[in-house]
């Protein structure tokens, strides 16, 4: 199930429709009550929150979401017609992991929706360790010193590229291609944003995570 949140009723009735066409069962909701009074009864696999909502906006709804244990992990995708960089950047730094600037084609919206949904899927795999940072890909869980570390969508799989590629230097178009997608259309401001919220949600071994100047990021094992 898809939840989408957009106060434009026709807008609203198209993605919906877009959605069920291609195999999703989609909610639509006008408002964040109304989001969150469904919340109470189903929790979606995704979400889409307009960022100009009437009353609580989409960027109030993203903090909700995120600030809760039950619903921080549930992939999001921002919608906004500025389309601007702060819009962008404050949606992902808060969480979110994609974002479509209006006006956006409905099938564009249809292959974001599917790759956020692939990438979120738990994957088979291995245990990672790294000093007290350990990824248990099967259960997609982070843990730092035994303290379970809730990630997005985008900061985990940083995290699972790095871990499986230690010492090795990443730039940040390669960093965009493998973890966005190589379709993806964006700034590689949007990789700065989430290495930084990485590093910061992994406390002590968020330092592993080294800028390589003139070239990106990799991530050293440290003594």
């Amino acid at each position: 199930m898809i939840f989408l949140v957009e106060d434009d009723n026709s807008i609203r009735e198209l993605m919906i429709y877009a959605l069920d066409s291609a195999g999703f069962k989609a909610a639509g909701f006008q408002c964040g009550a109304d989001f969150f009074a469904a919340m109470e009864r189903e929790t979606p696999e995704l979400v889409m929150l307009d960022i100009m909502l009437p009353g609580e906006n989409g960027i109030d709804i993203l903090k909700r979401l995120k600030s809760c244990a039950a619903t921080a992990e549930i992939p999001v995708i921002m919608a906004s017609a500025k389309g601007t960089e702060y819009d962008k950047v404050t949606g992902l730094n808060l969480g979110a992991d994609d974002y479509l600037a209006k006006p956006f084609g409905m099938m564009e919206m249809v292959s974001r929706v599917k790759a956020v949904l692939r990438r979120s899927r738990p994957k088979e795999g291995r245990v990672l360790r790294l000093g007290e940072l350990e990824m248990n890909a099967a259960e997609h869980i982070v843990s730092v010193g035994g303290e379970r570390t809730a990630l997005t969508l985008k900061e985990y799989e940083l995290l699972q590229l790095f871990m499986e590629n230690i010492g090795k230097a990443f730039t940040r178009e390669q960093l965009l291609q493998r973890v966005w997608g190589a379709d993806y259309i964006g700034e590689t401001r949007t990789v700065d944003v989430h290495i930084g919220t990485l590093r910061s949600k992994l406390g002590s071994m968020g330092g592993c995570i080294e800028t390589v100047r003139g070239v990106g990021y990799r991530m050293e094992a440290k003594l």
